[in-house]
């Protein structure tokens, strides 16, 4: 995945590049050390603030940042949408992986609505980080097991201007422009399904399927599977009752993204 004009490492027939961006130095050289021993992974610099980071990421041209969410000054949200607003190269923009101490921090809502791909505790473990870059560098996206559904719900919840200002996600997207079977994928994402998962379960080919999910996403103008999974929900698709996916199942989570 190395990006043009870059000289390519040691491991450049595999090599992820990721920009770590947090205000904590020991907090910035541990996720270097845990990214950089695995393969595939490669820190390609850090900054300690949101204004440095989109200089960073507009210098570097990373595959994936991986963004703290509160910092003094300029938040990681604002990074994010800055970094994604405002790209210039010819390249699509550097996927953001939003890092918080806490489960269901406004900032995360936030800054899912800014187009990050998705968002992974502090406190999980290094493993799962690792897990996390490389799905989120596949274009897919990548939400906490543990707050999948909560997140969903208190977005789902929130009233227009908390957070970012910007109205919710429904109105003026009628499901209209969806054909029968693109709102059966559409509900499927938002049970949590994997692409393959959905094959399965709807008959489909993986290809065919992320085809399809590549088409709601441009219909209904959202950024990713996370912001697709929120319209479903809000939209009335998926029972509120419906329980979420299992842990050991990979979910919203583990295993979806744009496409």
């Amino acid at each position: 995945m190395e990006r043009p004009g870059h000289a390519p490492d040691r491991r450049a027939a595999v090599t992820v590049r990721v920009l770590v961006v947090d205000d904590q130095d020991m907090v910035r050289a541990a996720l270097r050390a845990v990214i950089d021993r695995r393969d595939g992974l490669h820190v390609v610099g850090d900054a300690a603030d949101g204004e440095r980071g989109i200089a960073e990421a507009r210098r570097l041209r990373p595959d994936v940042v991986v963004m703290d969410v509160r910092m003094p000054g300029m938040t990681g949200v604002e990074a994010t949408r800055q970094i994604l607003a405002d790209w210039q190269h010819p390249e699509p923009p550097p996927r953001v992986l939003i890092l918080t101490t806490f489960d269901l921090d406004e900032y995360v809502h936030a800054a899912l609505r800014a187009g990050a791909a998705g968002f992974l505790l502090k406190n999980s473990p290094p493993d799962q980080l690792a897990h996390a870059i490389r799905v989120i560098a596949d274009g897919e996206s990548m939400l906490a097991p543990s707050v999948t559904r909560r997140l969903i719900d208190t977005f789902s919840a929130l009233p227009p201007g908390i957070a970012d200002g910007r109205s919710r996600l429904t109105p003026n997207r009628p499901l209209g422009r969806l054909s029968e079977r693109e709102i059966q994928v559409l509900v499927q994402v938002a049970r949590g399904l994997s692409n393959a998962q959905i094959a399965v379960e709807l008959g489909l080919t993986e290809a065919n399927v992320k085809s399809r999910v590549n088409r709601v996403l441009t219909k209904l103008g959202l950024a990713n599977r996370v912001q697709a999974a929120i319209f479903a929900h809000e939209a009335g698709l998926v029972p509120a009752e419906e329980p979420p996916p299992r842990p050991d199942e990979p979910g919203l989570p583990a295993n979806n993204g744009r496409p």
